[in-house]
């Protein structure tokens, strides 16, 4: 399905959010690169690479992103995108599995992943996996699309996001059922405080939840 609307992709992101994720990813990166060491970082479910440019470009000087996604054709876009950024010394796109990553145990600093952990197909096992690669102390840091608490909002997100978007999506991408299944898949992630306590079921400690844009977007971030 992603390799279907990988040409879009980026463009429909922006438009069907009205570039407000943008604000978030900036929000995310900041908490991923804080501190000004070097930092050895793995983007999970990379996609394009938005993100994984964000976090290149905002990184201490000697830092490296690794990018794995299953999707190639989201990632040969995204490969595009880091030599157009001038980034392909400090970014690496590569075929991976989240659910059965291939690198050693403790191998990362961060671990991020921007509204691609929804899509997971087993959420525990995924989680695990992260938290096996970073590092002691190291840091998780998830950006995912939320439901707002307000019953107002919450109606309008719904009337928006299972009528319109879908209806927008098709129409652009040309892929009605991959505009379907987006909206449906945000239906269908756990609830804010449900997530926290699969992150610390999964062993991550100092667990947090940060709403953004009235909820409609979540930071979870945790410790190894």
């Amino acid at each position: 399905m992603f390799d279907s609307i990988a040409g879009n992709y980026d463009r429909l992101n922006h438009i069907l959010s009205l570039d407000i994720d943008k604000s978030w990813r900036k929000k995310a990166v900041r908490e991923i690169t804080g501190g000004g060491t070097a930092l050895e970082i793995l983007d999970v479910a990379c996609g394009t690479g938005d993100f994984a440019i964000g976090i290149a470009g905002a990184a201490a000087p000697g830092s490296r992103v690794t990018g794995a996604d299953i999707s190639e054709k989201m990632l040969a876009v995204g490969r595009e995108k880091t030599v157009a950024a001038g980034l392909d010394d400090k970014i690496h796109l590569e075929y991976g599995d989240c659910e059965n990553l291939k690198y050693p145990d403790e191998s990362f600093d961060r671990v991020s992943v921007a509204f691609g952990v929804r899509n997971f197909e087993h959420l525990e096992k995924g989680l695990r996996e992260m938290r096996r690669v970073l590092k002691q102390n190291g840091k998780l840091v998830i950006l995912e699309l939320s439901v707002p608490g307000n019953p107002i909002l919450r109606f309008l997100y719904k009337l928006y996001f299972l009528h319109i978007l879908p209806a927008i999506g098709g129409m652009v991408s040309g892929d009605k059922a991959a505009y379907r299944y987006l909206p449906a898949s945000v239906l269908r992630f756990p609830r804010p405080e449900r997530f926290c306590s699969m992150m610390q079921s999964a062993g991550f400690r100092e667990v947090a939840c940060r709403s953004l844009t009235f909820g409609i977007c979540r930071m979870f971030t945790g410790i190894r």
